[in-house]
This record gives C-alpha cells, structure tokens and sequence, in this order.
C-alpha cells in the first residue's frame, strides 16, 4: 500500500528518540504499519543508534543502580486490560494498533459523524486519543486548531486543501492550519486522532454546536 503523507520530520524525530507523547506515539506507529518508506527509516535509525550505543566507552554505574533494579523488579506489575475490539474496522493493522486500550462507545457529534474514546492509562499526558468516523460525503466542520491534531486513516478517504487522505496517510497539522475535509463518497472514513487542546469550529453552524462537541 502506497502512502502520500507522512508525519512532519519533527514528529517523526520525536518519535525515534522516544520523546514523544503515547496518544501521538501510537498514531505514528499506525501509520509505520502501512508505510514502508518510514518504517524503512526508523528501522535505519534504530540500527543506527545501536552501533553508536556499541562504541560508547563504558560508564561506571551508581552506587544504587543495583538496589533500584532489584526494587522494580520485586514490584507488582500493572494489570494489563483486554482492549475493545474495534469490530468495525476491517483492518487488521488497525485492530492491532488498539489492541492494549479500552475504547468508549460511538457517540454523535454531529450530522454523519460520530466518535470514540481510545482510553489511555491513567496518568497519560499529552495528547487525547480517539476514533472519528464519518459518513460517505459528509462535509465536516470548517475548523482551525487551538493545539496539535495527528491523524492517520484507517478507513476510507477525505480531502481538504492539504491534498488527498487515503488509508495509512498522516495528517500533522497545528495552529497554523485551518481545515474543511470532505469525505469521498462509497465508503464511511475511520481516522484514529491524537490531539493536543481543541479545535475551534469556525463555520456559522460548527460555532452553534461546539459547546456540545468536546474536542
């Protein structure tokens, strides 16, 4: 499968070296399942950074780094909960993505849109997590972003003055860029989103329901 847009090469950094928040950080991961071109890349620099761990000399450990590991180990280990099965994405990639999380029910948020919580564990910050699912042809809400919006699709297309979106495309947009998508029509469009603040709904209609769509 051919992809056209890719995460900004500073997401795509931050997500290398770790940096990076696990809503954004499991959105990017998304997307390496259906790109080879970046799953090529960061296969490169994690190979990269292991020959340059190899030729570090050795560093002398603390005093307590064996007491601290011996302590994590004697800890109980979190309780791993089974993940909602998302029974209607097809796609196998995206299922595996969503595996070790819970997710909320489909709620309405507007004409032929719906979405769904991705609950992160406790204590996660950053970005909030969940699945946005759109009718075929629906026009969603022009809107601007007070924040970072990251999305990779799962399911269908859309387009906007951006281009194209279809299946494994990353979307990485902040506050400098306003959106109108509108989705291809035969088939719904699924995205999984990580978005850090709230969009700003900026059509007539999108400001009158915003006080009831809480993203």
């Amino acid at each position: 499968m051919s992809t056209t847009h890719h995460p900004t090469d500073e997401t795509l950094a931050q997500f290398l070296d770790g940096s990076l928040d696990e809503a954004r950080r499991v959105v990017v991961a998304a997307h390496l399942e259906f790109c080879t071109s970046c799953r090529l890349l960061a296969s490169a620099v994690d190979e990269l950074g292991g020959t340059h761990l190899q030729q570090l000399p050795p560093a002398p450990l603390e005093e307590t780094a064996l007491k601290q590991i011996l302590t994590r180990l004697d800890a109980p280990l979190h309780e791993a909960h089974a993940g909602t099965k998302p029974d209607d994405l097809e796609l196998s990639k995206a299922v595996e993505a969503l595996a070790p999380y819970e997710l909320g029910s489909w709620r309405w948020i507007g004409p032929g849109v719906r979405w769904r919580a991705v609950n992160l564990p406790a204590g996660s910050s950053g970005s909030r997590l969940f699945l946005l699912k759109a009718a075929p042809g629906t026009r969603l809400p022009h809107h601007a972003h007070v924040g970072t919006e990251l999305t990779v699709i799962l399911k269908g297309a859309f387009r906007h003055a951006g281009g194209r979106f279809g299946v494994g495309d990353c979307d990485d947009a902040d506050e400098t860029v306003e959106h109108l998508p509108i989705v291809e029509e035969g088939e719904e469009c699924i995205c999984l989103v990580a978005m850090q603040g709230h969009i700003r709904l900026l059509s007539f209609v999108g400001r009158l329901i915003q006080p009831f769509v809480r993203m």
